[in-house]
């Protein structure tokens, strides 16, 4: 698993991420592909972006506000956000900082295949819901995703098998997501 340790002096603190392999970098190991496979998160990212100041903190109610955005929109923008280099997380503080990077809104596209993957199984209208459960046809494979009661997806396919949730949700169980309802992606 992924940890960060703090050492904090009180005049400074220092903060050490680590992954548990170097091909993993700091992705969030997949747990931001959730946020990340809205429809609206680069717009809203976009929006966002320009509404932020030099805050030490960024406080999300009021950002919200601000955009006329739900809470967990602008939660999820501040991931866009964070995979492009303009804000940061905390780890220390529970909170986002604005910083200044070069913005690039399709890099979250192409840092993240499975993120692309499940677009274009959304695309090709591979997802065929059945209440809780769905039915994901890629290529000559149909996989079986079920949503458990937490909200987070399992599925039948080999890389769910091998990961079993460690490294954020499959392709199949994101395509899932990106066509539920936005009531039940909030839930």
């Amino acid at each position: 698993m992924p940890s960060t340790w703090v050492l904090d002096t009180g005049a400074l603190r220092l903060s050490l991420t680590l992954s548990p392999e170097p091909y993993r970098g700091f992705s969030g190991e997949g747990a931001a592909l959730l946020a990340l496979a809205g429809d609206e998160v680069v717009d809203d990212a976009e929006l966002v972006g320009a509404l932020l100041s030099w805050d030490p903190t960024i406080d999300v109610a009021a950002l919200a506000d601000a955009a006329g955005l739900p809470d967990d929109r602008v939660r999820a923008a501040l991931a866009q956000l964070g995979t492009a280099g303009r804000v940061g997380y905390d780890v220390a503080e529970g909170g986002h900082f604005h910083r200044v990077m070069p913005y690039d809104a399709g890099r979250a596209e192409r840092d993240n295949p499975r993120l692309v993957g499940a677009r274009v199984l959304v695309e090709r209208g591979a997802v065929a819901r059945e209440g809780e459960h769905a039915t994901v046809r890629s290529g000559d494979e149909v996989y079986r995703v079920r949503r458990l009661p937490d909200g987070a997806y399992t599925c039948s396919c080999r890389w769910w098998g091998r990961h079993r949730g460690q490294r954020g949700p499959c392709k199949h169980a994101l395509a899932v997501s990106m066509v539920a309802a936005p009531a039940e992606v909030g839930a």
